[in-house]
């Protein structure tokens, strides 16, 4: 049996479904995640996007691809953030905040060089991303 979550956008007027486990979850501290979420952190879960549905409201999701690697997806009716596709990682971030149900164990931080919200809470702390997704994989001190 596969584990399935479904999450809302704030007004409820778009439904999605993510199934499994997510391929990570953790803390993004860069400044876009920041101003995107309204916040001194965002947290993530990155799915496969075969993983990822919108079971109602896809005529409401709207996008805005400030860089090639993040398309954020908001729902269009109440403004609600529902998830961002990152295309040239191959993974889909459904918001933690998002998908309730799923049981949220964060495992690293990434982009902590521009942490605004320094966490103690002994995950590894990358200064920027993994080198699997064109970072310097670069550890940082908490």
């Amino acid at each position: 049996m596969t584990d399935k979550h479904t999450g809302t956008c704030f007004c409820g007027a778009v439904t999605v479904e993510v199934a499994g486990a997510p391929e990570a979850m953790g803390y993004c501290h860069c400044a876009s995640c920041r101003s995107w979420s309204a916040g001194p952190v965002n947290a993530f879960t990155l799915w496969k996007p075969e993983s990822v549905k919108v079971t109602k409201g896809i005529e409401h999701i709207g996008g805005f691809a400030k860089t090639e690697t993040s398309d954020r997806k908001y729902c269009t009716k109440c403004g609600g953030h529902v998830m961002t596709d990152h295309p040239t990682f191959g993974l889909i971030d459904v918001y933690a905040a998002t998908i309730p149900t799923l049981d949220f164990k964060p495992a690293l931080h990434v982009n902590y060089a521009e942490t605004v919200l320094p966490m103690k809470d002994g995950l590894p702390k990358l200064k920027d991303f993994p080198e699997a997704f064109s970072g310097t994989g670069q550890m940082m001190a908490e």
